[in-house]
């Protein structure tokens, strides 16, 4: 019994092993291949530049010139010319087709070129947004700098303040220094008294 269930077990080991070799192995370090599409493949920026240079060209007057003339080219041709070179005959079909052909394209290419433009102009705007924002917080710091920079020099010696002080010190010391002379003639005056009715000693000799 024992070695029947050991064949068993080896037979089951044998198929997984047939099993995960038969399975691709799937490699995490590589890229997916690309799965095949049925559509054709297509520049989504090439067709969007294409489109806004159609656009464009829709908007001008250069447009609207040419497609007058074609209209009154065509009605004229099929109006005046000979019945066997006329195309397409009064009430104008084909004319009317193509005109429905052309504006169908068209308002899907418009369309698609304002996308392009809000799109555009919605990075635009944050560009300005984050610009902004760093102008004002720029201009927040400056102003607190200014301010700093203000207060610091209310508290540093400036040059008026320096000369005015030396200015008031040398008042002080030259009204000392005539404080000092007066105090020295006065003692002067103390110790030579001028001479008065008891200035002299030869009477009482």
């Amino acid at each position: 019994m024992a070695e029947r269930a050991q064949e068993r077990d080896r037979e089951r080991d044998r198929e997984r092993g047939e099993r995960e070799r038969a399975l691709p192995r799937i490699r995490l370090d590589l890229p997916r291949e690309r799965r095949t599409r049925l559509l054709p493949e297509y520049d989504p920026e090439a067709f969007g530049r294409l489109s806004e240079r159609i656009a464009r060209f829709l908007g001008t007057g250069r447009f609207l010139v040419w497609m007058t003339l074609t209209v009154v080219v065509w009605i004229g041709w099929n109006v005046f010319a000979p019945a066997p070179l006329k195309f397409d005959e009064y009430p104008f079909i084909f004319l009317t087709l193509a005109l429905s052909l052309q504006a169908s394209y068209a308002a899907p290419l418009i369309l698609l070129a304002q996308n392009r433009q809000d799109d555009r102009d919605r990075v635009n705007l944050e560009q300005d947004r984050k610009q902004n924002e760093r102008s004002i917080a720029d201009t927040e710091y400056l102003t607190r700098e200014i301010a700093a920079l203000r207060m610091g020099l209310g508290e540093v010696a400036t040059r008026d303040w320096m000369r005015s002080e030396l200015q008031d010190l040398l008042k002080d010391l030259e009204q000392r220094d005539g404080d000092r002379r007066d105090d020295r003639r006065d003692d002067r005056r103390d110790l030579f008294p001028d001479g008065g009715p008891h200035g002299s000693d030869v009477p009482d000799r």
